[in-house]
């Protein structure tokens, strides 16, 4: 016997059961986005490795450690994309679709970074990513934290998040800040962790979000980002602070944030959670003013967020907020001899008169104890039944399952009593979600 091939560690395939509650999160994620004007982009997973060494730093641990790069037969060296910011960049240069121009854009789909698998976090992971391009005011961060906000609220999750806001200045002031803090982390070189002592001379603000307790609390002492910035960056982040509060937007703010990539200024922020663990962070992002030209552009300003639907995913089912759903509505079924045409007909009558909901037609005979225990298994609401009575007369028998009453009603009747069952079934479902208590 052959051995059996599994899938690769850390890249997990979606059943049915996990893609129906896949499908319901997406929808309400490209509703809320396109309720806000932003227009989807879709990019290739692959793209030169060079494009993101230089947006995202040669010396990150994405860079370093996780990407999964490979050299194809041209001898060219390309990359699985371990983030979207910098093909969304790419291709909106190529496509000249920012410049003298804004943008308002958002994707979703699959990246790749080669780290330890752990719940929540996997090495083929999805994301939601919005990008804004072209507009350098606090009022479109504070647009893109309000349409996160919106999707908690729309998911039914948002007294479990919390926002943590900071501000990283602009490149000067970071310039400044940066050789206070190395000087700081050099005093306390021996005492720092193995990752921080390597980061202090290499991407030195990525100690500040070390998990190292001992490595807290000596940034304690450390010198704080916000004391170099000037009047323009502080003025932009608290007008921030305004927008958000006017807007009903409680948030922490946090001086350690300054999130994992290099490309950053300005506005970061975080959505937290403490319903996971260790595991808080829902979604990321803030300003990146300087990528653009970075890429190859001309000076753009441009902000955007990522949200990582596995770790979404977890939140939502650790909660108790959604649960699976099947896709069958209307199970049809027949009985007796040359009742398969007539079944594929009810069927297809059936799916043009009521396209929003799944019909499926019963194959393989059996009794109609079978038929009905098929029709339980994947969940329908309604089963139409037809027989040869209901074949000679024109009529179909309609169940509604989840009472168990039966009608017998005329063909030209039937979409009218099936669709009234299953409205009445949607606004019980409806009603039992709004009144079921969260999981703890």
């Amino acid at each position: 016997m052959a051995q059996s091939i599994q899938a690769i560690r850390g890249m997990n395939d979606l059943l049915p059961a996990d893609t129906s509650v896949w499908q319901q999160v997406e929808k309400v994620l490209r509703q809320t986005v396109s309720s806000y004007g932003y227009s989807e982009m879709r990019m290739p997973i692959v793209e030169q490795t060079n494009l993101f060494c230089r947006a995202i730093g040669e010396v990150t641990d994405v860079v370093e450690k996780e990407m999964y790069t490979f050299t194809d037969r041209s001898g060219d060296s390309l990359s699985l994309r371990p983030e979207g910011t910098a093909g969304c960049v790419r291709a909106a240069l190529e496509h000249s679709l920012i410049y003298n121009q804004e943008q308002r854009l958002w994707y979703m789909g699959p990246m790749f970074r080669h780290e330890r698998p752990q719940k929540g976090r996997y090495r083929q992971f999805h994301q939601l990513g919005v990008e804004v391009f072209g507009l350098n005011g606090p009022d479109i961060d504070a647009e893109i934290i309000c349409l996160t906000r919106d999707l908690w609220e729309k998911l039914g999750i948002a007294g479990e998040v919390t926002l943590e806001l900071n501000t990283l200045g602009n490149s000067e002031e970071r310039k400044a800040y940066k050789e206070s803090l190395v000087k700081y982390l050099e005093a306390h070189f021996d005492d720092l962790d193995e990752d921080s002592r390597r980061r202090t001379h290499t991407n030195p603000l990525r100690v500040l979000d070390s998990k190292d307790a001992k490595v807290q609390e000596i940034l304690k002492g450390a010198p704080v980002l916000y004391d170099f910035l000037g009047a323009e960056s502080k003025g932009h982040f608290e007008q921030l602070q305004h927008l958000l509060t006017s807007q009903g937007i409680s948030f922490k703010l946090n001086p350690r944030l300054v999130r994992g990539l290099d490309y950053y200024n300005l506005t970061v922020f975080e959505w937290t959670t403490t319903a996971l663990g260790a595991q808080g962070t829902v979604c990321g992002g803030g300003r990146y003013d300087g990528l653009v030209e970075q890429l190859g552009g001309k000076a753009t300003p441009a902000v955007g967020f990522g949200l990582g639907l596995e770790r979404l995913m977890l939140l939502l089912t650790t909660l108790g907020k959604i649960k699976s759903s099947s896709a069958v509505d209307i199970y049809v079924c027949g009985m007796g001899e040359n009742i398969e045409a007539a079944q594929l007909k009810v069927c297809a009558d059936l799916r043009r008169a009521l396209p929003e909901y799944g019909v499926m037609n019963h194959c393989g005979g059996g009794n109609f104890k079978r038929l009905l225990k098929r029709a339980d298994k994947v969940e329908a609401k309604v089963a139409v039944i037809l027989g040869e009575e209901e074949l000679k007369n024109g009529t179909l028998t309609i169940k509604d399952l989840r009472t168990t009453e039966q009608e017998v009603v005329p063909e030209d009747q039937a979409v009218t009593l099936i669709k009234r069952i299953l409205e009445r079934c949607d606004a019980a479902d409806a009603a039992a979600a709004d009144t079921a208590p969260a999981a703890q």
